[in-house]
């Protein structure tokens, strides 16, 4: 019988899912290791470090009140993901080479520059976003913008596959080395022009999230929406006010349909978008 027990805990441990232990091995020292194998600087102590903890307690729960207040709930799956992600591990402006992670969960949220033009956005706006697409488990997501890559890591805690694709090379190389020592092993990411999406991928998207503004809706994307999908994307003329999210999603016949959501600011798409845009 305890032979037995035994090779049942063993199967357990190998069974449940990666995040449960993602969010109980994070600790100062396991922040030190994870920055230095994805070679970026720490440039904080276990002091700082405590306090940015003691931060996010408060911003996790400015981000349940926020969402509570646009959508009359807060998805506990949405919060879960926020709760697991640790921002501080992002924060980092990588065309300077300096860690930024003490701006973590600043209260109020701003957005932060983390270099070569690019932000990382605040993080109830973020939260805003991620509920609103409504992420499944056995969904697949594509990002267009992955900047920090803090939104596609939060999106990867929710779906079952998560791509994304960053237009500026030096930054996209140097982000995509911070995952793996997170164990977040479902994120694909490139060096592209969003603006045709990820073709490559079969099947489609059950959600895409555009995390720049655009003048109009790049058709590839949504050729590449799954039946039943849903779209984020904000729409807008670069660095002026009037921007606003638009909501696409497709129906089960293939139709799309579109509605007006609220008003928001992003940095500019940029790639093939700006040449059409100017024709």
């Amino acid at each position: 019988i305890m032979k037995k027990l035994v090779i049942s805990m063993i199967t357990l441990f190998f069974l449940l899912p990666s995040s449960i232990f993602a969010t109980s091995r994070w600790n100062f020292q396991t922040y030190v290791k994870d920055m230095k194998q994805s070679h970026r600087k720490v440039d904080i102590n276990a002091r700082t470090f405590q306090k940015i903890q003691d931060r996010k307690k408060k911003a996790l729960e400015s981000i349940k009140h926020y969402l509570t207040r646009k959508f009359g709930y807060a998805n506990k799956n949405v919060l879960k993901a926020f709760q697991e992600v640790p921002r501080e591990y992002f924060m980092y402006n990588y065309e300077e080479n300096k860690n930024r992670a003490y701006l973590s969960y600043n209260i109020p949220a701003h957005p932060w520059d983390i270099g070569y033009g690019s932000l990382i956005s605040d993080y109830l706006g973020q939260a805003y976003m991620t509920q609103l697409v409504h992420p499944k488990p056995t969904d697949v997501a594509l990002e267009i913008g992955t900047g920090s890559g803090y939104q596609i890591a939060v999106l990867s805690r929710l779906v079952k596959k998560a791509y994304s694709i960053e237009i500026i090379t030096p930054l996209g190389n140097k982000v995509k080395r911070i995952f793996p020592p997170l164990g977040y092993d479902n994120i694909y990411t490139k060096v592209g022009d969003g603006f045709y999406g990820w073709p490559q991928v079969r099947g489609g998207f059950d959600i895409i999230m555009v995390t720049c503004v655009a003048p109009f809706v790049p058709p590839p994307l949504l050729k590449q929406l799954k039946r039943n999908g849903r779209m984020i994307i904000p729409i807008g003329q670069p660095y002026k006010r009037g921007q606003f999210f638009y909501i696409f999603t497709k129906d089960k016949n293939g139709k799309i349909h579109s509605r007006k959501d609220m008003k928001c600011y992003f940095i500019p798409m940029t790639g093939h978008i700006q040449k059409v845009n100017r024709d």
